[in-house]
């Protein structure tokens, strides 16, 4: 399937549950739900998703995924029911990898990469060969590289489109500065940040070492025209069953949405 294709039949697959009403069906309601999220931004929203959820009569129990065990993978696997931590790119990129029978059923929010720095205060301040450390994932690497040209420091080959395709360190056209671009896991740029000049960290990793996006990050992703939304995902097999309907209602709820906007001041937005 070409990547548009793919990308717009997620989307579709985002969008389908949004408008489901009611609470719970009876068959819903003695199930308990086990939702696979990383620690931090997702865990605390899940809190209120959960308690949101138990009014409407369904049991979910959010699973705390740590390390690089990977959530996808226990989803597919039938070790969860759901999991909710992850952009489109990024389920699109696992499910063209790895084979999985995913589909997403809802959108969640979206969640701003950044830079981040402690010996520099912009991009535009980094020295001639500094070491940038960026995510080795395919779509979290597109997000740095696309900040790194938009603030002028590289040049991604021609024609490149976010919303259709990735870019790699192989698209990058032109590095004037002669920046080292290190790879990593996500899970550990946090933990590096003192061994580089500057790293590119996912929001859900620099939540858990204590960093902000609007407030700590030197370079953060733009929230406007940004294809990277974060969704719920299930297991083909259960998209019609009758406890996402209201699973994906509890997060899209009004009171979800106040908390997300209250506590975290636009570093995360709601996207729904």
């Amino acid at each position: 399937m070409k990547r548009r294709s793919l990308l717009s039949a997620l989307l579709a697959g985002a969008t389908i549950f949004s408008l489901a009403l009611g609470g719970a069906p009876a068959a819903a309601a003695d199930k308990v739900i086990k939702v696979g999220v990383r620690g931090g931004v997702d865990e605390e929203i899940w809190e209120v998703v959960t308690k949101v959820a138990q009014k409407q009569g369904l049991n979910v129990q959010p699973i705390v995924i740590t390390g690089t065990a990977s959530p996808n993978e226990a989803l597919n696997n039938g070790d969860l029911d759901a999991n909710s931590f992850q952009h489109i790119p990024f389920l699109r990129d696992q499910i063209k990898q790895r084979g999985y029978k995913l589909v997403t059923v809802g959108n969640t929010l979206i969640s701003p990469i950044a830079f981040y720095s402690r010996k520099f205060k912009s991009l535009e301040a980094l020295p001639a060969g500094a070491r940038i450390g960026i995510p080795n994932d395919p779509s979290n690497q597109t997000r740095a590289l696309v900040i790194l040209r938009d603030h002028g420091l590289i040049k991604l080959r021609e024609g490149f489109d976010p919303f259709t395709g990735t870019a790699t360190l192989a698209d990058v056209t032109a590095n004037p500065r002669k920046l080292e671009l290190v790879e990593s896991a996500s899970v550990v740029l946090a933990r590096s940040l003192p061994d580089v000049d500057a790293a590119a960290i996912v929001n859900t990793f620099a939540y858990q070492a204590g960093l902000i996006a609007t407030r700590d990050g030197i370079a953060v992703e733009r929230k406007e025209h940004n294809p990277y939304v974060n969704v719920i995902a299930v297991r083909e097999q259960d998209r019609n069953a009758p406890w996402v309907a209201p699973l994906v209602k509890a997060y899209q709820s009004e009171e979800v949405r106040r908390f997300i906007l209250s506590k975290y001041q636009g570093s995360v937005i709601p996207a729904f």
